[in-house]
């Protein structure tokens, strides 16, 4: 039997599936901005502002006032002698209005 072969469109609907914010960030500093009403969050490598702002909106029932995105690059390190990395990340901080809040459970 020959197996079907996915298309883009049906890639790209998958993509859109699936969630774009892997999890709440929890640092001290990440704690101490969300006094300020600002939340870190880990996001996946193709998260947009605008795809962020969609989905927050969805599931936290809140709007962001600001989104700012960062790049984490990998970090070279040895372990027990041999050369390795550490694994990048995307990480978004959410800036929101006063007043709202989001529940970090």
């Amino acid at each position: 039997m020959a197996n079907k072969k996915s298309t883009v469109e049906e890639k790209q609907k998958a993509n859109v599936e699936a969630k774009l914010i892997i999890a709440p960030r929890v640092t001290e500093k990440a704690s101490l901005q969300s006094n300020q009403n600002a939340f870190t969050f880990v996001v996946r490598g193709d998260a947009t502002k605008l795809s962020l702002r969609d989905e927050i909106k969805k599931e936290y029932k809140v709007t962001p006032r600001a989104i700012n995105i960062v790049s984490i690059p990998r970090q070279w390190t040895f372990v027990r002698g041999k050369l390795g990395h550490k694994a990048g990340y995307k990480k978004a901080v959410v800036f929101l209005k006063k007043g709202d809040t989001i529940k970090l459970a």
